[in-house]
């Protein structure tokens, strides 16, 4: 108590609370950090339970809703570049008019026999979603097991679908990670970082068993599964497949979880960070729908880093020497612990290069979240129906 008192008495109370305050916050910071991070790291897929003896066949469900023949020339070939050990398909559902666009990727066939094609036609008095799109391949579809991923994305090797594939052999639901292009340039490795961050969140909830949502360029399910829940929810969006469906489905012992980095996939970027500000904002329009708990994991998470970065930056300007050196320390300790957890991470699925430029995407994202926030007071255009 005496120590409490000569504190007091050399920094005043509002010293003592500003001390006070950064520590709290720095051990929350650890904590997340730290602890409930680290369990991405820590967490091995093999440790969970098998409900099947062996890979099943597995059918990859592909909405196309542009005539990307760039899509006919590098991704789609890629699909059928992997190396499984028994069967699988595609099924691409294409949305759209274009005849010829359509004979082309019909005329795929002839060289991958494993191929089904599906044409719903465009029609812009009646707008197609992605659920629909989705729901009509799922119903084309011969297996039971389905992956989805999407036109812009490409497997990261030629294991993509081994990994994914074998891991319905531990759970329905199959959630994998899934990275930007990397590209020259701040912006891109912003807008990666920025994907690798997000997808920390709901990864560190996903090996905790408490699975609020996957991400539609590499998740899987049964159709036993789906349509055991009749299909999609929220059909009133055309966003949600991949964390609205998920919450209502994902059971603490149903869901596997691929932390390989040959189980990736990568997705192409189509412009900066306007672009990307734009995504966030778009498929952000669901954030307010998650599991209050899940909201709470995420806010405290910014909340405590913004806080903690504001009272360092308050100490180290009007406080003592002595207590701006600490202050200091800890700034420096609980950078060290990010810089080596998001390292850690990213080895994991794959992203390289993260480390170097960390301090400015660790400034930048608290204050771009805060901006997406900020905006979705505003409804989205294009997310309701």
């Amino acid at each position: 108590m005496h120590y409490i008192d000569t504190i007091i008495e050399h920094y005043g109370w509002q010293g003592t609370a500003l001390a006070a305050s950064i520590l709290i916050l720095f051990l929350v910071q650890l904590y997340y950090h730290i602890v409930l991070y680290g369990r991405i790291v820590r967490f091995r897929n093999s440790r969970r339970k098998k409900v099947l003896d062996a890979e099943p066949p597995v059918s990859v469900i592909v909405p196309l809703f542009s005539e990307d023949y760039n899509y006919l020339d590098e991704n789609l070939p890629a699909l059928f570049a992997q190396e499984y050990s028994t069967s699988y398909e595609v099924v691409v559902v294409y949305v759209g008019a274009d005849g010829d666009f359509y004979e082309e990727l019909s005329r795929q066939r002839l060289n991958y026999p494993n191929l089904t094609v599906t044409k719903i036609e465009y029609n812009p008095r009646f707008p197609i979603s992605v659920k629909m799109a989705i729901n009509v391949g799922i119903k084309s579809a011969s297996y039971n097991h389905l992956l989805l991923t999407t036109p812009c994305s490409a497997p990261a090797s030629t294991q993509w679908l081994a990994m994914m594939g074998k891991a319905f052999m531990r759970g329905e639901i199959v959630i994998g990670y899934s990275g930007i292009e990397p590209a020259k340039g701040l912006a891109n490795y912003l807008m990666r970082m920025s994907r690798l961050q997000l997808s920390v969140y709901w990864l560190s909830q996903a090996v905790s068993r408490n699975t609020y949502r996957g991400i539609r360029n590499n998740i899987g399910f049964t159709k036993d599964l789906y349509f055991g829940s009749k299909g999609f929810t929220h059909l009133n969006m055309n966003i949600g497949e991949d964390d609205l469906f998920i919450q209502k489905v994902a059971r603490r012992n149903n869901v596997s979880v691929v932390l390989i980095a040959k189980g990736t996939t990568v997705e192409h970027p189509w412009g900066g960070l306007r672009w990307w500000f734009g995504r966030l904002r778009y498929y952000g329009s669901a954030y307010a729908l998650y599991p209050r708990d899940v909201r709470t994991a995420i806010e405290w998470d910014l909340g405590s880093q913004t806080l903690f970065l504001l009272a360092v930056a308050a100490a180290l300007v009007f406080m003592p020497v002595e207590f701006k050196a600490a202050a200091a320390i800890l700034l420096l300790l609980r950078y060290a612990a990010a810089v080596y957890r998001i390292k850690s991470i990213a080895k994991r699925v794959g992203e390289r290069g993260v480390a170097l430029r960390f301090f400015l995407f660790d400034l930048f994202n608290p204050l771009m979240l805060a901006a997406v926030r900020l905006s979705l007071v505003r409804k989205v255009q294009g997310v309701w129906r």
